[in-house]
Parts: structure tokens; sequence; C-alpha cells
């Protein structure tokens, strides 16, 4: 029953004051669907029970409570250093002895003033940015001035300022979204009456009010609520996703005394603040009186009262200070493994750079040495001055300063052979995918109402790589709609035929006040039980099967909440509890006449077989992840004490009396492997009555631990087990979670595209198993290996004999012809094997398996078997879940995949991309994962191209100006290059290309292949690309060269034939590239070029600048126009000769599959008439 409690609804028992017969005769709780009018005219409509020796003793709630959910909270006592004294409804005492934030929250980064520096400081951690920072810095120096000043800085400061402008704009945002918070009002207790504050005005120590649906402005100890026992429900959803309602609780010391006189004094003694929202440690002095305070009396910042009228609480935690606030860390930054790899690229331009500029500085070294005695009148290095009379040197530092210079000012000509843009478009790219990604009709979930989200927008091209799915089971391939199924009472297997919303579930109700209550939810019901029960409980069957179904209806903290119909007269009854588990059993036993229709702190009444009953609830011990179960003491109506036990069958067997009904214990662990096998949840229930000694000696023991200020959780455990040992077997629930929609073939098409499918559970073996199986990821053809030990050294073996087992079938079965192989194991086995020398051993193992399924693993094991792959395999992994305990594995893996479930939001609060469902897995990875990868990898590819070619012709063009870096090239044609000239297309075609079509995509899951194999982007492609890229900067430089050779013709004037001619190539070399042509598409290509020709006119036609009327001397002529023809063919022809033999002798498995597209073959096509690269099931 794992799911049967979240940590954070633990009370932590400290109820001392909410004596049983005041609080059960004249409690008038609002969550109540019972009549008050009844209670208060005195017709009871309720058979008043007995609570034996719990008459006059206090409620408990215990086990869980404060700190038994892992924390180690309670094993020390507040210290001094770690202590923070609130003084109760005094502020000005409080803030006087320490340093406390007020309420005033900041979710914003910056603020007018530090906005500049910071965002400049954050954007420079890019040491591309610092690189062209220096370029910039360099061209400013006299003596390496090339460009003008101001155009050497506008690259870098376009890219500085958009960054800015979206980080402004992102930053607005979060200031509005600040105010709106912190001027929201509340009601605080001043001068003896509740007063209007703002939210940002609230001091730590004042007293605040919060009405039915309105939100905790800060994190308060409860002093007081509606309900005479103190009992308040929360609804956590903005603090922690989850939907479900949570128990909070007032000290009746408090309680009482803030009805009587309306406000009072006192003393909190509270650990510092810290993050962990489901611990809290401190203690109250009131009156002279200690009472220890946990998790279960704190209402944290965000959350929202429910079914409470009002609740008051002294404000402990305020501002920043808040858990939530600590936990506000917002979304990771994460670098995807293609821009990783790009890096590589870039240093190795950077050393292409370095040669480049060593060339020509060493070509410049060279030829003054050899001009040494001309230098005083040589154009290009004159030391002479003749514009005056009176003659005058020129600078010059020697020939070895003047080669130094020349490398710098060759570092700042080349500049651009470093993308500078590549960052800012691949910024703008990945959010135009987002984008695209979100719209898509095909990952939207009709029953959740929720669109895919993008929380990461640095790794969309990772999604096109993966290589491993970790996946968890309940509310990932399942629905985690528990619908009870059938039941083991008493060694009686009740599986036989059922009545599917039958008379029996459709005529139940129960009449209160002339209105008809009924359960929302509608069950499956066996005959041979309704009869049973019918008969009564007179028999041994019949009072195995009340007490069953009492246990059912008893043993959980499910609210009953009653919701209109359109029938007047006819309401339902909508069970609220922490897991979908405790709904369906409370629903189950509903339909078999055991209808729970109030809950306050003291009682409980249910209805039984159509006759009302108020059960004392004595005390409770929630479920907890040491124990893994959960109890409820019970005064019953015969006045006797009882306590009742569900829990997971592992823990429940072993504190079962089995000395005493060995035949129903021996039938009742088969039908548990019976229901396992069929992939149902199972829950064994047990009880035993109490003795008036025993109950109080309970009583003292857990008097004595919830008032522990040290050890509090750890003995509160105790206490538990003392009373949950010696069981009577009840029986065992079996409940079912269906396989969501699509999941069979979802694995299906994954496994089919070479991608390995984990499953990652903490459900039975025999569960997991059977799931495995419907959801295909298990095969009858599959050779399993099960992995199930209790020592290090029987762990070593198995994983032994399985490798053996493995070479050896790889031996004795080559080909495809193989069965493929599933490990099967254990969170105890892992428990040996993880962070030991036997990892090793379990990676082999499972890399060598196409499936693997672990069972009972706890989340840290998850994270641990993620943590397996990543570290050792060069293999892209995805981790999918959607509960608080997938989190981990979530966050380990290069991928985290929130699943918006039934289980809260923190699973998609952790996570990278979120979804509703697992089946959208397929075109997220098979569809939007292979066009983000492809589409990236080729604007990377072609920005290196693009801006290898321009430092190519600037290379050429140094060679015959005796290396002196003069430039034909305007200043500003240069720095428009890579922002106006080529930027958009590469843009546009990066987020709207797609190489082939969706249906493509789904169809032959094969072709996803490509990332997994790199054939879009690796070291032979970029290799391939540069030398293509020196041939077109050749073809450009030199026909334009040797044509105006001997003629009048100036620099300028070639320098924008050079231009252009770059500009149409780079145009050119990606239209013959685009798969998917669109009006957009067409108009930034060509446009691109049109408006290049516009600036290099505008440009040369100002005056002042150099060339002035260069572009209409040159065009004026058809020779002209001849060179840009030419050299585009020449420059294009050997691209076009090497995609053509490609596509022809050696095609890819893309390429196949768009020539079918393009043919119209495909629709007639099945999967195996298209030849597919192999894919390699195990890592190489």
């Amino acid at each position: 029953m794992s799911r049967t409690s979240s940590p954070s609804s633990g009370m932590d028992g400290n109820n001392e004051s909410m004596h049983l017969p005041d609080a059960l005769t004249n409690s008038s709780s609002i969550r109540s669907i019972s009549s008050n009018h009844s209670r208060a005219s005195g017709r009871s409509s309720v058979r008043e029970v007995g609570s034996g020796a719990g008459d006059s003793k206090p409620m408990r709630h215990g086990s869980k409570g404060a700190e038994s959910d892992g924390f180690t909270m309670s094993q020390r006592e507040i210290s001094d250093d770690n202590a923070r004294l609130i003084y109760i409804n005094d502020p000005v005492r409080t803030y006087e002895k320490f340093d406390i934030a007020g309420n005033s929250v900041r979710t914003s980064k910056y603020s007018v003033i530090s906005f500049l520096p910071r965002n400049l400081f954050e954007q420079f951690h890019r040491v591309a940015y610092v690189y062209f920072l220096v370029i910039a810095i360099l061209n400013q120096l006299p003596q390496l001035a090339v460009f003008g000043r101001g155009v050497s800085i506008l690259p870098l400061a376009f890219v500085l300022f958009v960054t800015a402008v979206k980080d402004a704009y992102e930053d607005y945002r979060r200031h509005r979204s600040d105010r709106i918070e912190n001027n929201r009002l509340a009601d605080v207790w001043v001068d003896g009456q509740f007063q209007k504050k703002r939210w940002k005005e609230i001091r730590v120590g004042e007293i605040v009010k919060v009405s039915a649906d309105e939100t905790m402005p800060c994190d308060m100890v409860v002093l007081s609520t509606s309900d005479s026992t103190g009992v308040a429900y929360v609804q956590t959803i903005n603090l922690d996703g989850e939907s479900n309602l949570k128990t909070r609780y007032a000290k009746q010391e408090t309680q009482m005394k803030i009805l009587e006189k309306g406000g009072f004094s006192g003393l909190i003694k509270s650990e510092k603040p810290n993050r962990n929202i489901y611990g809290f440690l401190a203690y109250m002095e009131v009156d002279g009186k200690r009472a220890s305070l946990g998790p279960s009396n704190i209402l944290l910042r965000g959350c929202e009262l429910k079914n409470t009228s009002w609740a008051l609480g002294v404000s402990v935690y305020a501002g920043k200070d808040t858990k939530v606030m600590l936990n506000n860390s917002g979304a990771q930054s994460k670098r995807s493994r293609l821009e990783t790899r790009m890096n590589r690229e870039i240093i190795l331009l950077s050393l292409f750079l370095v040669a480049l500029c060593t060339i020509v500085s060493t070509c410049a070294g060279i030829w003054l040495v050899r001009h040494l005695d001309d230098l005083d009148d040589i154009v290009f290095y004159r030391k002479k001055d003749y514009s005056e009379n009176e003659i005058e040197n020129y600078n010059y530092y020697g020939w070895g300063l003047e080669i130094f210079f020349t490398f710098l000012m060759s570092v700042i000509v080349f500049q651009i052979m470093i993308p500078i843009a590549l960052y800012i478009s691949m910024e703008l790219v990945r959010l135009g995918q987002a984008y695209f990604m979100i719209q898509d009709s095909n990952m939207y979930d009709e029953t959740s109402n929720s669109r895919f989200q993008c929380r990461a927008l640095n790794i969309n091209e990772d999604l096109g790589q993966i290589k491993y799915v970790f996946s968890d089971k309940t509310g990932t391939l399942t629905e985690n709609k528990m619908e009870f199924q059938c039941a083991s009472i008493g060694g009686v297997d009740y599986r036989g035929r059922t009545s599917p919303d039958g008379d029996e579930v459709r005529g139940y109700s129960v009449a209160v006040e002339g209105q008809t209550f009924r359960p929302k939810m509608r069950v499956k019901v066996n005959p041979e039980l309704l009869t049973v029960l019918r008969n009564g409980s007179h028999t041994d069957e019949g009072r195995h099967v009340h007490n069953f179904f009492l246990a059912l209806a008893a043993c959980n903290t499910i609210v009953p909440l009653s919701t209109e119909t359109s029938d007047p007269s006819t309401k339902l009854v909508e069970y609220q509890g922490e897991s979908p588990d405790e709904q369906a059993l409370a629903y189950a036993a509903a339909a078999y006449g055991y209808m729970l229709i109030e809950r306050t702190s003291g009682h409980i009444i249910l209805n039984v077989q159509g006759e009302p009953q108020k059960y004392n609830v004595l005390g409770m011990h929630e479920f907890d992840s040491d124990r893994k179960r959960m109890s409820v003491i019970l005064g019953c109506p015969d006045n006797s004490v009882k306590v009742f036990v569900k829990g997971a069958d592992t823990s429940m067997l072993a504190v079962i009396d089995k000395s005493m009904n060995s035949n129903i214990i021996r039938s009742t662990e088969g039908h548990l492997h019976e229901y396992s096998s069929m992939g149902l949840r199972t829950l064994v229930l047990g009880m035993r009555l109490l003795s008036a000694s025993e109950f109080e000696q309970w009583q003292n023991s857990y008097e004595t631990a919830s008032t522990a200020l040290i050890g509090r959780g750890a003995l509160l455990r105790k206490v538990a087990n003392n009373v949950e040992n010696k069981l009577i077997v009840l029986g065992a629930s079996a409940i079912e979670d269906k396989l969501q929609e699509g999941v069979p073939e979802a694995i299906e098409s994954l496994r089919i595209a070479g991608i390995k499918v984990w499953v990652l559970t903490g459900d039975k073996q025999e569960t997991a198993i059977s799931i495995g199986y419907s959801s295909k990821l298990l095969t009858n053809q599959m050779t399993q290996i099960v992995i199930n030990n209790n020592s290090k050294e029987s762990c070593r073996k198995s994983l032994d004999d399985a490798l053996t087992i493995c070479k050896q079938r790889k031996t004795d079965s080559q080909g495809p012809g193989a069965s493929p192989l599933g490990l099967i194991i254990d969170g105890t086995s892992l428990v040996y094997i993880l962070d030991s020398e036997l990892e090793e051993q379990l990676f082999q193992l499972a890399s060598r398996c196409d499936v693997v399924l672990c069972c009972r693993v706890a989340p840290l094991q998850k994270a641990g078997i993620v943590a397996l792959i990543k570290n050792r395999a060069n293999d892209m992994t995805v981790a999918i879940g959607d509960g608080a305990n997938d989190v981990s594995m979530i966050q380990m893996a290069d991928v985290g995949i929130g699943i918006s479930g039934r289980e809260g939001r923190q699973a998609v609060m952790a996570s990278d991309f979120a979804m509703g469902q697992f089946r959208f897995l397929v075109p997220l990875l098979l569809v939007h994962g292979h066009w983000n990868y492809q589409r990236m990898s080729y604007m990377i590819l072609y920005n290196f191209y693009r801006n290898a070619v321009f430092v190519f012709v600037l290379f050429w063009y140094a060679l015959f100006t005796s290396f002196t870096l003069t430039t034909a090239i305007t200043d500003w044609s240069s720095m428009l290059y890579s922002i106006i000239y080529t930027a958009l297309p590469t843009i546009i075609v990066g987020i709207l290309d797609k190489d082939l079509s969706r249906r493509t995509l789904l169809k032959h899951p094969q072709l996803y292949g490509a990332g997994q194999r790199d054939e879009t982007y690796n070291t032979t492609l970029f290799w391939f690309t540069m030398m293509d890229t020196l041939w077109q900067s050749i073809a450009a430089f030199f026909p334009p060269l040797l044509t105006y050779w001997a003629t009048t013709i100036d620099t300028s004037s070639i320098g924008d034939i050079w231009t252009l001619a770059v500009v149409i190539l780079v145009n050119v070399h990606l239209a013959m590239d685009v798969i998917r042509w669109s009006w957009i598409t067409h108009a930034v290509i060509w446009g691109s070029i049109l408006a290049t020709f516009i600036c290099v006119m505008v440009i040369d036609a100002v005056p002042s600048l150099p060339g002035y009327w260069a572009f209409f001397h040159i065009a004026d002529t058809s020779l002209f126009w001849v060179l840009l023809l030419g050299i585009t063919v020449a420059a294009m022809v050997p691209r076009f000769i090497v995609k053509v033999f490609t596509m022809y002798y050696r095609p890819s498995d893309i390429q196949i599959a768009r020539e079918a597209e393009k043919f119209g073959t495909l629709r007639d096509t099945r999967p195996s008439d298209i030849e597919m690269s192999p894919i390699f099931a195990n890592p190489q």
C-alpha cells in the first residue's frame, strides 16, 4: 500500500485535547453529510456507540505524524543555534531578538538598478561572448583598428540586446506576479480585532484568520478552527501539486483559549526555516504548559483551506523563509548533448582560425624582412608622412611587433569564423520548436484537459537520440484509476460472477433528513458476498465479512463530501482520500453496505446495511514507508475496542498470528499470488481485540511518545508496532489499475525504434510481470532471467550465472532468430548490487537484455538504476513518471518527463517536459524528437559553413594585398553578414523544415535510429562540410579577381561582387537542402538575397562611406551578372554531384523513406518492404 498516504498528510498525534464525549456529541463540521439540524434538535439519527475504555480518553493520532516519513528531525532536540523564538501576538518582541524576513516575496531576478550589470554578467558566462568582446576591444586600439570602431561592436551588441530584452520581459512578468501576490489581503489580529492587511505587511508572531477557500498568506501554526475538535482540511495543490485533502490540527490548549478570549500570549520555539515541506519541529508554551508541534500542526503558505469555515494561526515563517519559497528553485538548466559536441567543433574552428592568422602574420613577417629597405615609401607600410611640409615618421614598431599586431588584426578580421549568431539562432529555433510541440493536438490529453508542456528549452534535440526509457508503472503505464475487483475473506475467494451496475449497486442509498445519498462511483459487486452480508454476522463467515468491510470503511483517512445532482432530493457522496487506493476501497465498502457518511477527528459515522452507527476513533497510526501499513483503533457497538490494520502483504503477514487459523492464512497467501499474477494491486487486512489493560498501556505509551522532543518519530513507530501484532487475518483486497490507452502499441513502437524500455515499480513481482505481459513489454518468446536474492554473495552468483547464459545464447543463437532476453530483478537484490563492485556485472547483464523489469524498488533505487546506464553507456536516457517517488529518477536522467496524473504534480514540477499520457511519448520522440534533432544538427553545420565561406574569401584577399588585412568588403557588410544577410533563413528552416512526414515516422519507427547513430551530425560530416566550404570560397573569390585583374574596376566594386556572391551561395546551398517548402521559406531565402542587394546599394549610396557608388559602376555591365551566375553554378556542382551519387548508390533510411513519400508508394508499403539499417539492440 505504498501509495496509501503521502508524507504531507501525516498527523503527529499530539491531540491530547480532543476529549471524546464533548467532541462527538457537539461536532458540527461542515464536511458532514449528516443533518446538523437533527443533532441540534436532539433527534438523533445515529445510534450511539460506546467507546469502552476510551470514553473519557482523548483521540490519538500517531506513528506517521511528525517525522516518521524518513526525515531525521525528530531524532534531535532543537538547539539554541538552530532555534527561532516566536512570541505569539507580539511581533515587535519577536523581531527585536531575531533577524526575520518580512512577508513580501520576490521571485524576480532583477531590479531596475541591477538589471544591466547582472544580466550582462550572466550572458558573459558564455565563453564565445567573452571572445567577441575581446575582439571588439582590440579593434578600438589604433594599432589594430581594421573595422570602424562602432561597427565592430554591432554583432555582439545585437545579440546581447536581444537576449536582454527577452530576459527583461520574463522578469517583468515575474514582477507583476509578485506585486499581485504581495498586495492580497488577509485578516490579522490587531488591537483586539481582526483588520485587513496586505500580505506583504504580515509579520512573524501575528495571528492570522483564514476563511474557507482562502489561501494561506504565510506558514503558520494552527491555533483554532471552526471545528470544535480543532481539525482543518487543506488542499496543497499549490505546494506539492496534490489535489487530495490533508488534515491539520490545532492543539487543545489554543483551540479553547482562542474561542474564549480571542487572543493570548505564548511562546513557540521552532527550528530555523528549511525547505522540508514534510517536516516541522517545534514546541509551544502556553500558560506554563508545553506542547510539541509537528507537520500536522502547521499550515503552509500557498495551501487552501477547504471544508472548514475558518482557521486561526500564528505566523512562524514569512516571505522568503516560507517553505514554498525555499523550494522555489525554478526549472533546471541543462545543455543538450548536441550543443556539448558542438563545442568540440568550435574548438577545431578556433584552431583553424589560429592557423589562418598564423599564416597571414608569418607571411607578413617574411614580406617585411624582404622589403625592409623600401618601407619608407611603400604604400601599405610607408614610414614617412609626406602630408605636411615637414616630413615626419609614422609610428613603426619594428618587424617583431608588426607581426604580432598583424596576428591580432587577423583575429579581428576573421572573427566570424566562430559564429556568434549561432547561439541566439539556436535559442530562437528551440523556442519555435517548443511552440509547435505545445500546439500539437496529438499530444493533447482530453481527460485531464492538459497540453504538452515544454519546461526546458535547451534540450529539444536530445529527444531525437534517446536509447533508454525508464518508466514508472502506476499512473504512468496505468491510469491510476483504482477499481475494486475481488477479495479473499476468511480464506474464501470471492472472485465469481459479478454484477456491474446491478440493482444492488444502483439501489443502494442512505436516507438522511429526506435527502438520499449514494456513492458517486459504482463498483462491481459479487452476489454471493451480498447474500452473506444480508444473512448477518451470526456465522463465522458472516463475522469475517462484516469485519473485513468494516476495516475497508474505517481504516483510512477518507473525507466524505456531498455533491449536488440534477435531482434536488438526491446527492452523491464523493470520497476525498490521499490516494486512489483508499478511495477505491471506501467505494467498495459503500457498495456492499458499509457507507462512510461522516468523519470528524473523534468519530466516524458508518451506515451499515441501512443502520447508521457511530464509531469512536480512539487512535490512528497512519501509513509510513517503514511499517508499510496503517491502523485505526475503534470503539465498537458492543463497547469493545478493536484495532484494524491494513497494509502491504509483506509487512502484514509478518504481524499475523500464524498460530491461529493457519488454513485461512495459507488460502489467503494463495489468493494473493493469484491476484498478483492477474496484475491486481493487493492489500492484506487484519484486526485484533484490545483488552482494557492493553488499550490503557497503548494510551500511556502513546502519551509519552507523542510529547517527546527527541526521537518522537521513532517512538511513535515503536508504539504502532507494539499494537499492530498478533493480528487475526481478515482477508485481502484486489484492486485493478488499468493500462492507459495505447500503452502496448507505444511500447511496441519504441522497441521497433531501437529504444529499450525499462519499468521501475514498487509493486510486487507478480503484479509487475502481469502488467509487463499486458503492455507487450514481456512476450511469450522472451527468455526471462529472474534475480531475487537476500545476500551479496547470492546476487554475485546469480549475476555470474546470468552472464554465462547470455554469452552461451550469443554463441548458440546467432542472427535475428534469437529470442529476446528479459531481466526481472527486485529491490532487495538491488540493495546489495548498487553502489558496490557488482554494479558493473549488472550493467553488462542489463545491456544485453531487451527488457528490464525492476520490482519493489525504492525511489532512490530508481535513480540508481538510471545512473547505472547514464554513467556507463554513451546513450541518452529518458525517465518518465507521475508521482513524488519518481522525482529522483526524473532528475537523474538526461531528459525527465512528468505525467500530469492523479498523484499530484511533483513529477511535472521536476521534469523537463510534461504530458498527459504515456502514449504521447511516441510522437514526442519519434516525430518531434526526430525533427528537432535533424533540424538542429543541420543548422549547426550550416552556420559553421556559412561563416567559414566568408572568412576564406577574406583570407584569400589578404594573400593578394601583401598581408596587410585591408578588406575589399565594407565594414558594414562584414558586420551585417551574420545578422541580416544570412541569419533569418537558417532560423526559419530550423523551425519549419521536415525531412519526413509525421505519418511516415510513426509508420516506420526504425527511422528514429538516424538520431541514435548520429547520422546528421558527426565529425565526418563536419570535415566534408569544411572541404565543401573551401571549394565554394575558391569559386566565389578567384573568378572576379581574375576577370577584373587588369581593369580599372576598384576593390570596392569587386568587394560588392564577393559579398553578393557569398550571400547567394549560402542561400542557394540552403535551398538545395530544404525538404518541405512553404511560402515563409521562399520568402526568407530569396528575400535575404534581395535584402542583401538593397543593403549593398544603400551602403554604396552614402558619400561618407568608402566605396561610394561602387555597386552602381560594376552592376551596370552584363559581365557582373554573368559572374554571379557562373560562381553559383561552379560552386554548387560538386555538392550536387555528391548528393546525386549518395542518393542513388548509398541512400540512407531517411532518403529511402523520402523517395517513397515523393512517389506515393508509402501508403502501399509495409514496414518490411523498406530496407532499413539494422538496429543493434546491445551497445557495442
